[in-house]
């Protein structure tokens, strides 16, 4: 895993230990896919022994699991961040979106990134669920304070998320991804216009 990977997603972990284990997990995920990465491996990576991971994780799921719930807790953290912040509802959208598309980004470039990815529907959809409900609800919210709109903020909120996840689908390269995401936003607010 690229050092800039690991450092946004176990900025907040406390957990030494766990946060090889992490770590460890990801690099390996990586480098072999989720179906051919072992335990052992796991183990190996985080300099840890194979007792010693199953006392903090019972197997595989459980680790992606967690992996899935740190890049959840970065992205929602990051988006509270910059709602919270200054700037108007344009930038807030593309700043919050775009922190998204990095770590994704990042997963995607590694040789097994689809994999890794396609396995949140199967073995962490409640956590992505969560954390997508998350981010619509703050979406929403910065809608509804930037005025009234001729729909409700909520729909608004769940076509903007479900355009991205469309976009992520095709796996452009990153520069188109940010342009669309740019075009997205910017066909999201004239129809919020009503124009």
């Amino acid at each position: 895993m690229t050092q800039a990977l690991s450092d946004m997603l176990f900025v907040n972990c406390e957990d030494e230990r766990r946060t090889r284990i992490l770590d460890g997990a990801m690099g390996c995920f990586l480098a072999y896919g989720y179906q051919r990465t072992t335990m052992d491996d796991i183990a190996k990576a985080a300099e840890i022994s194979r007792p010693a991971l199953y006392l903090q994780f019972r197997n595989k799921t459980d680790i992606y699991r967690a992996l899935a719930t740190a890049f959840m807790q970065y992205c929602v953290s990051n988006a509270e961040a910059v709602f919270a912040g200054p700037g108007d509802l344009p930038d807030k959208l593309g700043s919050a979106l775009t922190c998204v598309m990095d770590l994704v980004g990042e997963v995607e470039a590694s040789p097994h990134g689809a994999e890794i990815l396609d396995m949140k529907t199967s073995l962490a959809a409640e956590v992505v669920a969560t954390g997508r409900g998350r981010m619509i609800e703050l979406v929403e919210t910065a809608i509804m304070e930037s005025g009234p709109t001729p729909l409700p903020p909520r729909l608004y909120a769940d076509m903007l998320l479900d355009a991205i996840d469309g976009m992520k689908l095709r796996m452009p390269p990153l520069d188109e991804q940010l342009r669309l995401r740019d075009g997205y936003v910017g066909v999201l607010l004239a129809a919020m216009r009503g124009g």
